[in-house]
């Protein structure tokens, strides 16, 4: 879809559709009202015959309105002004592009910008409005043999409004942030949405190639015996229950100066989890394809950062392998040596995850980074204690973690932050090894992160744990592309700050 920032009276707008708001009941928002005035009151006499009354999500299509220059007016209810908030904001703009691939208008001009979302600005509204309409025209039908979903001339352009000329750049920038957001984000889900005997380890390793030659980024993939070579046992560990060989991929925007220290970006790259020798229940088994979420936000974050051409440096490190069940597969009670030096006792072979990111925490030393942070869809426990709705965030350095809240509060792609005291360090005391890679049920996800901080003493650090948020079940399962969203936000503000 393409897009465009205009400055301009709704009416005068020779488009196919032009979009305008009804908070509830039935009040029309300041572009309604100017194309209710150009009309002799035509709007507001819908909306006392009660067609329309504001309902949040609630659409009513007007052809031919008097003295309006676009062949239709789309009106989208926005629910009570003083909620009117993110969620319906959003909620709103999709109900509107939903409708509108379904009329037959290629083109719009869409209002709903200039709406005023409480603590945001326009410009806020223009990126959100590219990211909906780009997430509700999102379908991930590249393995069917015939689609069901064909609109017959799904809409292609869309304008976005801004209430003053001066705030055409601001409008533009944000656009572009958000088509660059939006890109990432299907990249994200479309790795993801792939099956594990598509979307293998060297699958992985290719797109990352070939997002390398695309934008000009630097790539380096390495095989099982270079992976040895760095001592990586942990991740090995993981890796050895399949016939699919391990990558680890290395990918560099080289965006800043030649000394300025990187943010490195980790991703959990397992591509299918079946929970090893630890085998999971067979019910939705199926999702595990998912746990390769970690990876593919790297890979779009780095493709959105590219095409911001964000001046910052930014490392990728995506450790990648299958976990399977097999004659050669890890066992509880094994004792695996990692990349650090350190001993590990594995308890559970489903906490795998922890086991090859820590290999790759050890590995990002070498950049003497200015922060890091990992990406991992890494406990359910995560899941338990926020659902679906935000990503869990641990960190050794509470700074970093406020970045990366208030990153994902601009983003609307929001995480939240849980303690990462020592006291949880017990939980992980083994009697044969340096520690054991579960603490027990009591507080999975900071154990988990508890794991993880022992191989990120020697810089900043930050997780995120994404198991909640990484992908929908249920009729609507699919990847949703999170967290790249809030990682653009995050790189975005440290470049413009110049760390």
């Amino acid at each position: 879809m393409e897009f465009s920032i205009k400055s301009g009276s709704p009416e005068k707008q020779r488009v196919a559709c032009v979009v305008v708001g009804v908070y509830e009941p039935r009040r029309l928002t300041a572009a309604a009202q100017v194309i209710d005035q150009a009309s002799g009151g035509y709007l507001s006499e819908i909306l006392r015959r009660g067609d329309m009354d504001g309902r949040l999500g609630s659409t009513l299509l007007l052809h031919h309105v008097p003295q309006v220059l676009g062949e239709r007016v789309l009106l989208v209810g926005l629910g009570k002004e003083r909620e009117f908030r993110e969620k319906q904001y959003r909620d709103a703009v999709r109900a509107a592009v939903k409708t509108l691939d379904k009329t037959g208008a290629t083109d719009a001009a869409l209002y709903l910008t200039e709406a005023g979302v409480r603590r945001h600005d326009e410009a806020w509204c223009v990126e959100q409005a590219v990211l909906v309409a780009m997430e509700a025209q999102y379908r991930f039908e590249q393995l069917k043999t015939r689609h069901e979903y064909e609109p017959r001339r799904p809409l292609r352009k869309l304008i976005l409004a801004v209430s003053k000329r001066g705030l055409l750049a601001a409008g533009e920038a944000a656009a572009a942030r958000g088509q660059a957001i939006a890109a990432g984000m299907k990249l994200a889900k479309d790795l993801g949405n792939l099956p594990g005997n598509v979307c293998t380890p060297s699958y992985l390793a290719d797109q990352a190639r070939a997002l390398a030659k695309e934008h000009g980024l630097t790539v380096q993939v390495l095989d099982r015996p270079e992976i040895e070579k760095l001592g990586m046992g942990a991740f090995l560990s993981v890796a050895k229950g399949s016939d699919e060989p391990p990558k680890f991929i290395i990918l560099q925007h080289k965006g800043g100066g030649k000394k300025d220290k990187p943010v490195v970006l980790v991703g959990k790259g397992i591509t299918f989890d079946s929970g090893g020798i630890s085998l999971k229940p067979g019910a939705d088994m199926d999702e595990m394809k998912y746990d390769m979420s970690g990876a593919a936000a790297v890979l779009g974050a780095l493709k959105a950062a590219a095409m911001l051409n964000l001046p910052l440096n930014v490392v990728g490190l995506i450790p990648t392998c299958e976990n399977l069940p097999s004659g050669r597969a890890n066992k509880p009670g094994d004792i695996v040596t990692s990349m650090s030096g350190q001993t590990i006792e594995i308890l559970n072979t489903d906490a795998e995850g922890r086991l090859i990111l820590c290999d790759a925490l050890t590995y990002a030393e070498r950049y003497e980074p200015a922060a890091v942070v990992d990406i991992a869809t890494l406990t359910g426990a995560c899941v338990i204690a926020l659902g679906h709705v935000a990503t869990g965030v641990m960190a050794n350095n509470d700074a970093l973690a406020r970045e990366l809240i208030h990153a994902g509060e601009t983003a609307y792609d929001r995480c939240w932050q849980l303690p990462l005291w020592d006291d949880y360090q017990e939980q992980l005391k083994s009697n044969f090894a340096d520690m054991a890679n579960i603490g027990g049920r009591p507080a999975g996800t900071i154990t988990a992160a508890c794991f993880l901080s022992r191989f990120a003493k020697k810089y900043d650090w930050a997780h995120l744990d994404i198991a909640g948020t990484a992908w929908k079940s249920g009729k609507e399962k699919g990847s949703t592309g999170r967290p790249v969203p809030l990682l653009v936000h995050f790189l975005t503000a440290r470049a413009e700050k110049g760390t």
